[in-house]
């Protein structure tokens, strides 16, 4: 079975990979499996840019197909912010995901609402010899001020998707995983896994 290696260290999107990815006809294989430990850093001006960088880093060190992503939220309300450094958005050394929600928050205060927002992923293929190819996928929404759920990570509590009552955090896996930015952006590299692999 041809073997496809996840660019991530991150164990909520890898258990999102692995839970939108279960299906296809590849092995998918982690970092820390081969022994592999990158810090690639992701100084990008664009989502696509870190992406394909990653994937790049990991596929030359690896030798194998190789998937990555970038992702962030932005929220009209911020410019945009916090766009790019999603992961970083917070003052706080050592930032939990809770704390990064807080600061978003903070930062809201006073801005009328709804603050709209979108949840944007871009996802990098690259393969040794072949380069590097793209797919995004973007969720629209609006950030609400309360924490509403248990699931998923990072921004997903306080996000409630366009036409749902639900947060993301509050919605079943199966469900988030076909319509998460990170699912769309995926979904839509399938083909391009499969031509490499031609399954």
């Amino acid at each position: 079975m041809p073997q496809l290696l996840i660019a991530s260290t991150n164990p909520g999107k890898l258990r999102e990979f692995q839970e939108i990815l279960g299906g296809e006809p590849f092995e998918l294989l982690l970092p820390a499996q081969l022994g592999i430990f990158l810090e690639v850093e992701e100084d990008g001006a664009t989502y696509a840019e870190n992406a394909a960088k990653k994937a790049l880093a990991y596929c030359q060190a690896a030798g194998l197909v190789t998937l990555a992503d970038d992702s962030g939220l932005e929220v009209e309300a911020l410019g945009g912010a916090p766009g790019l450094y999603s992961a970083r958005y917070s003052p706080i050394a050592g930032a939990t995901d809770a704390d990064r929600r807080a600061h978003l928050l903070a930062n809201l205060k006073g801005v009328a609402r709804p603050w709209k927002a979108r949840f944007h992923c871009t996802v990098a293929v690259a393969a040794p010899g072949r380069g590097v190819k793209l797919c995004v996928g973007n969720c629209p929404g609006e950030i609400i001020p309360t924490e509403r759920g248990t699931g998923g990570f990072g921004y997903d509590p306080i996000f409630q998707l366009e036409g749902r009552a639900e947060t993301m955090a509050e919605l079943e896996s199966a469900e988030k995983n076909r319509l998460s930015h990170r699912a769309l952006a995926v979904r839509a590299a399938i083909p391009i896994l499969h031509e490499l692999f031609g399954v």
